[in-house]
């Protein structure tokens, strides 16, 4: 075991065993939020560009994508189906790299990644891909800045994905996304997930990056009020 593994460790079972029961609360807290989610900066048309967790669809961003379009955002799909890796995006992200070049050359301007979970790890790869394309990441509990076996669904990954964890390529996409991007960035991350550990989910040495933590589970986290308030207010320019 590395260093690494011993510092950030997996959450712990309980915290594991609470994640649906919280994931319910965070839709009934939703119905009780629409004041705090409307008082928000509106949005300037720029396209924003939603990245689901590990096996989810765009159907898990339908509430986030609806929210940011009625705030005037052009929130799109990724438009790969389900989430399992490489064998969404392609070993090197290249079907994930020309969506957003399509994105950007439909508009004209530069896009704006949101990821959730493996999500967020793939827009920090993008980023540093596609520097001139993208114009900020945001990722919400995204274990991107740690060992992948920080987390309770390593195994899963491997199972779907059909890459191990500490493959050669796998690592070295890792060492990549780890890296200060090129672009302005925030990390939302809750050190009470019980599927990834939250310290993984962000890093402190990027000045270029705004640490945001928020008190979440890690399932249906992009329903929780306050990652959607954070999300807005971000977008807005709010400091």
């Amino acid at each position: 075991m590395s260093e690494l593994e011993v510092i950030a460790g997996p959450p712990s079972k309980l915290l594991w065993a609470a994640e649906v029961p919280r994931a319910a609360w965070a839709v009934i807290s939703l119905l009780r939020s629409r004041r705090m989610l409307d008082d928000v900066p509106r949005g300037d048309g720029r396209p924003v560009l939603l990245l689901p967790g590990l096996f989810n669809s765009d159907r898990s961003n339908f509430v986030m994508r609806r929210y940011l379009n009625r705030l005037g955002y052009r929130a799109e799909r990724w438009g790969l189906g389900r989430n399992i890796g490489s064998r969404a995006v392609g070993a090197e992200g290249e079907k994930l790299l020309d969506r957003i070049r399509a994105l950007h050359a439909e508009t004209g301007e530069p896009v704006t990644l949101i990821g959730i979970s493996l999500g967020g790890v793939m827009s920090r790869f993008a980023a540093h891909r596609l520097p001139g394309l993208v114009r900020e990441v945001i990722t919400v509990s995204a274990p991107f800045a740690g060992s992948p076996r920080a987390t309770n669904v390593w195994l899963a990954f491997e199972l779907l994905t059909g890459d191990r964890v500490d493959s050669d390529r796998v690592t070295k996409q890792a060492a990549e996304v780890v890296k200060p991007l090129p672009v302005p960035s925030t990390a939302i991350w809750s050190r009470s997930d019980g599927l990834v550990n939250g310290m993984i989910c962000h890093i402190d040495n990027d000045p270029r990056c705004r640490n945001v933590e928020i008190r979440a589970s890690h399932l249906g986290v992009q329903l929780r009020p306050e990652v959607l308030r954070v999300i807005a207010d971000v977008l807005g320019g709010v400091k």
